[in-house]
């Protein structure tokens, strides 16, 4: 049960930060013939998913440092939070004027848009490799074919940003409570973990929401 759980973690996670790659592969093959279009798409998102693969192999060993942890939940509460209050932006992207110049852009571009992906995902698979490659290849056909149309729904329906960063928020504390010494703060002050990560994850929204409101955004 918890692996199934963990498995549709990991699968909404790539579902609500892969929108801006699927932005990067369209305009990256925007300017190449329709017959060619397809191949860029598909040769630039399979390596960009086997370089992903790399990085979050690397990720689990590195959480295994002290106070990594700890730096880890919080650079992903960053994540949580500007899932909520960033937009997408797509003017800027190069396209590129052959099948390899495009394939290259997809790959780099998608490895740099997807850190925050791998530290969420390295986090919700707790050390977990084969999870963290089997949550990742049942993404492929989403940033292939669906991410355009999810990125419209969650713009339509902003519910689904606030329940995955409400999700991040949360793998965050629980990433936080990790490390040694945050749990030896908990035990000598006697405290429950739960009000925390309640806590954490409510003012992550609340934060995200009042940002979104004063962008005009809701």
């Amino acid at each position: 049960m918890e692996l199934i759980e963990h498995m549709l973690q990991i699968l909404l996670i790539n579902i609500l930060l892969s929108g801006d790659n699927a932005i990067v592969i369209a305009m990256a093959s925007r300017n190449l013939p329709e017959h060619l279009q397809a191949r860029a798409i598909k040769w630039g998102t399979f390596g960009a998913i086997g370089l992903r693969i790399l990085f979050v192999f690397l990720m689990i060993h590195l959480l295994q440092m002290p106070f990594i942890q700890l730096i880890g939940g919080v650079l992903l509460l960053i994540v949580a939070y500007k899932l909520l209050v960033d937009k997408h932006e797509a003017d800027n992207i190069k396209s590129g004027d052959s099948l390899q110049e495009a394939v290259t852009i997809i790959i780099f571009a998608d490895v740099i848009m997807s850190l925050d992906n791998v530290l969420a995902i390295a986090a919700i698979a707790d050390s977990d490799l084969l999870l963290v490659i089997a949550g990742i290849i049942l993404s492929i056909p989403i940033i292939l074919t669906a991410s355009e149309l999810i990125l419209k729904l969650i713009q339509k329906y902003p519910i689904i940003i606030y329940v995955g960063s409400a999700l991040l928020a949360w793998t965050a504390g629980e990433m936080m409570l990790k490390d040694r010494r945050f749990i030896e703060l908990f035990e000598m002050q006697h405290q429950s973990e739960l009000p925390f990560l309640i806590g954490l994850t409510v003012l992550i929204l609340i934060v995200g929401r009042l940002k979104r409101r004063q962008d005009g955004r809701y």
